[in-house]
């Protein structure tokens, strides 16, 4: 008997799809698709659902999410608007990805926000079909960002030179966060002018808001 789990590899979990985001993650009006699945453990994760057991989200393929967001494709048209997939890690998900953009076609825009901490086969695979990348570096410090997240930036740094290499600064948008208790201002600036050395001019500066129960 066949498995089928050989005609699922292109399906993935979603955690939540939100719709009529206005220039928060990307041009015009978008719609969030949020992916299951992270290899980072951030000590303060914005979305820890995407993490463990992904058994109660729905399971998409690419068809099935083009059908269901395709709804909102007069406003994505209108706006310079489109799709913005986060998570979680989308770029986990290369082959989905593609795939759902060879479907909507170079009309709508395509956003990711991403870490970059994944295999530099995956941003190569992804940067000829999306219009601009969210990146949340955390700090470009190695022990800062391994305490913070319990892993290397080996791969973060791979790939941003990648993204230099192929004159995409000015289609990203680097976000550096004020992490209570792991980094400071004076890293942060180290941070910002390490990227900048890189070709990378679009900065957002924010605080972690730590929530206390």
């Amino acid at each position: 008997m066949a498995d089928n789990r050989l005609f699922d590899k292109h399906c993935v979990k979603i955690i939540g799809i939100a719709r009529h985001r206005l220039s928060t993650d990307g041009d015009g009006v978008t719609t969030l698709v949020a992916f299951h699945g992270c290899q980072l453990r951030c000590r303060y994760c914005l979305n820890p659902q995407s993490l463990g057991d992904g058994s109660r989200f729905k399971e998409y393929s690419p068809q099935s999410l083009y059908d269901e967001v395709r709804i909102d494709e007069l406003y994505f048209l209108a706006t310079n608007g489109g799709v913005t997939f986060g998570g979680g890690e989308p770029c986990l998900r290369p082959d989905f990805i593609r795939e759902f953009c060879g479907l909507c076609g170079p009309d709508w825009q395509i956003n990711l926000e991403t870490s970059l901490n994944v295999p530099t086969a995956s941003i190569e695979a992804l940067l000829p079909v999306v219009n601009t990348l969210i990146i949340d570096i955390k700090d470009m410090n190695l022990d800062i960002y391994r305490n913070y997240t319990g892993q290397s930036n080996d791969l973060v740094l791979d790939n941003l030179r990648l993204i230099a290499e192929s004159g995409r600064q000015k289609d990203c948008t680097i976000r550096l966060p004020m992490i209570p208790n792991y980094n400071t201002d004076a890293d942060r600036e180290i941070s910002r002018k390490a990227l900048e050395d890189l070709g990378f001019t679009r900065f957002d500066l924010f605080t972690y808001q730590i929530r206390k129960y």
